[in-house]
């Protein structure tokens, strides 16, 4: 089953004035990353940051340190009020350019999609590039899929319902971690949840062509990010999700996309190839919109968006979509 939605106003809209002016603030205030170091860019970052509010309340907010590939891989635990019922699972990676963010930075948007949802919720902080490049973060968030495959049951979590999600860079590392798992043999993953997720590096797209400047995540911002990401180049499939022969058998899948955004076109085309090799595909792209929309709360478009997707995200997870 293949559903493509396209709310909002038709391609080329122009934003809503609320949206326009929250644009033009991130364009103006955002860091131009491909003139700085990365430690210069996590600095400008992390002043741009709203404190942390620790809202919505959860039943446990819970960082653990766990076991990866390269030494201590620190997670963050989240369980929402409710039944004492086993929960379906969301092992999420955040977005950053592969570069920066932590589990900070996502906090409220992880403790949003746990509440929504009415999942476990298990937030990644993955190694960063450049000090760590690809394909280290894909490597801790398969390290955090299989040790969540086993201690979910210990959190409310049912592990036979264990999603993988992220957004942006991480959305990246959701799907090339759903390829590993499937061509590795488990664990089991239930869903795929990409949002605007950064899939290749192809910047010759429509998408990229009509937004790469003046809407804040520029052409040259993922340009940066992606030379320190992959210095050796992006031919591996744990890297560019593109890259597999083949994507069938991979979980069902759960796209967002935003019409103003520079991958836009990527990850539209990244769910028409899920849908083309038969896996059960929800894409949602909300024209008028843009990259990182969803982590930003005050937004108006945002709170309708997220109930939108909680909601897709259930309905997979209940396995009503496939």
């Amino acid at each position: 089953m293949t559903v493509r939605e396209f709310p909002t106003s038709g391609p080329g809209a122009v934003p809503d004035p609320e949206v326009a002016a929250m644009l033009a603030t991130l364009d103006a205030g955002f860091p131009d990353v491909a003139t700085m170091t990365a430690a210069e860019v996590r600095a400008a970052i992390l002043g741009r940051r709203a404190p942390l509010q620790r809202l919505p309340d959860m039943r446990l907010a819970r960082d653990l340190t766990i076991e990866g590939p390269g030494g201590d891989l620190p997670v963050r635990v989240y369980r929402p009020h409710g039944p004492e019922t086993a929960l379906p699972v969301i092992v999420f990676a955040h977005g950053g350019g592969f570069v920066f963010c932590d589990l900070d930075s996502h906090d409220e948007f992880c403790r949003s999609m746990a509440a929504g949802v009415g999942a476990v919720v298990v937030s990644v902080d993955y190694r960063l590039a450049p000090e760590h490049p690809a394909p280290a973060a894909h490597d801790d968030v398969l390290a955090a899929l299989r040790w969540t495959a086993e201690h979910a049951g210990e959190y409310g979590g049912d592990p036979t319902r264990i999603a993988l999600a992220g957004d942006s860079a991480g959305g990246n590392l959701a799907a090339t971690v759903a390829i590993a798992v499937r061509d590795g043999g488990g664990p089991p993953v239930a869903a795929q949840i990409l949002i605007y997720p950064v899939i290749d590096d192809d910047f010759d797209t429509e998408s990229y062509r009509r937004f790469g400047t003046g809407h804040y995540n520029t052409t040259s911002a993922m340009r940066w990010y992606w030379r320190n990401y992959a210095p050796d180049g992006t031919d591996d499939v744990r890297l560019v999700p593109t890259r597999a022969a083949t994507l069938a058998e991979l979980p069902p899948a759960v796209v967002i996309t935003a019409e103003l955004d520079p991958p836009c076109s990527a990850g539209d085309a990244y769910a028409q190839r899920l849908a083309s090799d038969g896996v059960p595909v929800r894409h949602r792209r909300y024209n008028g919109l843009f990259h990182g929309f969803l982590t930003i709360p005050s937004l108006k478009a945002t709170a309708t968006a997220r109930t939108q997707v909680w909601a897709m995200i259930r309905d997979v997870l209940d396995q009503r979509v496939g």
